[in-house]
């Protein structure tokens, strides 16, 4: 079964968040939550709270902080050594990052996100951004290739990658997209490289988009 890693912030997208998450769910992709807090806030370094508060309020109580689940990863591999059947949980299938402006802030500032975005690109699993969730790619020193964003953030990106602004850009193992519109498409791409054509038109079909709806 692949599995998914979707981020998620104070200030993250709601419809990023979970479009995003829910498409890969139902193809059948193992997702995991993860919260990333505002560094600048001592109360979210303090304690993490229960929940995340998206871009327009909404709330969503995530599986586990990221660095918990680094920290869970580094007890797994030193036991790896005597069990070898056990892998880091750390390294996923897909590794995706919703925008947000709040959100994308945190997320791209994040060290370990940097990190963990280079080290899913070296093992050959994919890594998804959208909207001003792209500003990881430069954060995280990603060489120039094709990608794209939400035209907010255009201007932090141009003079560094080749910019698109097509609805979803796949450049090898980074996919990226613009918007909470393009969330869909953004998600069902993923859903095809993680699981095929068909498992992507068997989730597509009985989401009933309108006739004409171009993906």
């Amino acid at each position: 079964m692949p599995t998914a890693a979707v981020l998620i912030a104070d200030g993250t997208e709601e419809m990023e968040f979970t479009i995003t998450y829910d498409t890969l769910v139902r193809g059948g992709v193992a997702c995991r939550s993860l919260y990333v807090p505002d560094p600048s806030s001592t109360e979210t370094l303090a304690v993490a709270p229960a929940f995340a508060k998206c871009s327009r309020g909404v709330r969503i109580m995530y599986d586990a902080t990221l660095e918990s689940e680094v920290r869970a990863s580094v007890v797994m591999s030193q036991c790896a050594i005597e069990c070898v059947n056990l892998k880091s949980n750390t390294i996923f299938d897909a590794f995706i990052i919703p925008g947000g402006a709040k959100g994308a802030d945190t997320l791209s500032k994040s060290a370990t996100v940097q990190r963990l975005v280079q080290e899913h690109l070296e093992a050959g699993k994919m890594v998804g951004m959208i909207c001003a969730g792209s500003l990881t790619a430069l954060t995280a020193k990603l060489p120039r290739q094709e990608l794209t964003s939400h035209p907010s953030v255009k201007a932090d990106l141009e003079a560094h990658f080749n910019y698109s602004e097509d609805p979803v850009v796949i450049s090898g193992k980074l996919i990226t997209s613009r918007g909470p519109g393009t969330t869909f498409p953004f998600a069902l791409t993923l859903l095809s490289l993680l699981c095929g054509e068909d498992k992507r038109a068997e989730v597509q079909a009985p989401m009933i988009f309108p006739d004409g709806t171009p993906f």
